[in-house]
């Protein structure tokens, strides 16, 4: 592809500020900011949770930005879906299993080369998200970060609750592969909680 035809993957159309003002975002748990925009009034028992009553679903915005660029790694009970407003993000999930599976997806808007606009996260995974490095360099090289991020939608369903979440620590990283990290996730560290 020409350099004009790839451009326009790249548009970065509403500043950060602007999103964490207009949006009213505040910063999350798990890394990023936030907003809850949707919790459905209607009930039912999650089967993810031992049939305790949950919202239908519930939404929220999510945003990486140069200044919390990435989050940890966690599960929720429900199922999860993520669907892209604007910018970019590697999302690597972690499926529980022997061994467990790594795998990376890109959120963005380059169809073309493998980037995705939705990814839905099962129940049982764990799911770390990141901004691109390629991004934040070029970001500072530009003295644009205001321009840098990853703007989401996410879709829990049954409905996101705190007892329903949780944050992977050193010592479940280690139980995933029984005690013997491999190399090649060792780095994955980095994005877990201290027990």
């Amino acid at each position: 592809m020409r350099a004009k035809e790839l451009s326009q993957y790249n548009s970065y159309t509403i500043p950060n500020s602007v999103l964490i003002q207009e949006l009213k975002l505040i910063r999350h748990p798990e890394g990023g900011y936030f907003s809850e925009t949707d919790r459905q009034e209607a009930q039912i028992p999650s089967p993810f949770a031992n049939k305790a009553s949950r919202p239908l679903a519930t939404t929220i915005h999510y945003m990486l930005t140069p200044d919390e660029p990435n989050g940890v790694f966690h599960m929720n009970k429900s199922a999860t879906m993520h669907v892209l407003h604007q910018g970019r993000a590697e999302y690597t999930l972690i499926t529980p299993g022997s061994p467990p599976t790594v795998e990376k997806k890109v959120m963005g808007p380059n169809i073309h080369s493998g980037e995705v606009l939705q990814l839905l996260v099962p129940t049982g995974v764990w799911k770390m998200s990141r901004l691109l490095q390629e991004d934040l360099d070029a970001a500072s090289a530009n003295a644009s970060q205001d321009r840098c991020g990853c703007l989401i939608t996410e879709v829990v369903f049954p409905g996101f609750s705190w007892e329903d979440h949780g944050f992977l620590t050193r010592a479940t990283f280690r139980e995933l592969w029984g005690d013997v990290v491999p190399p090649e996730a060792q780095y994955l560290l980095e994005y877990v909680k201290d027990d």
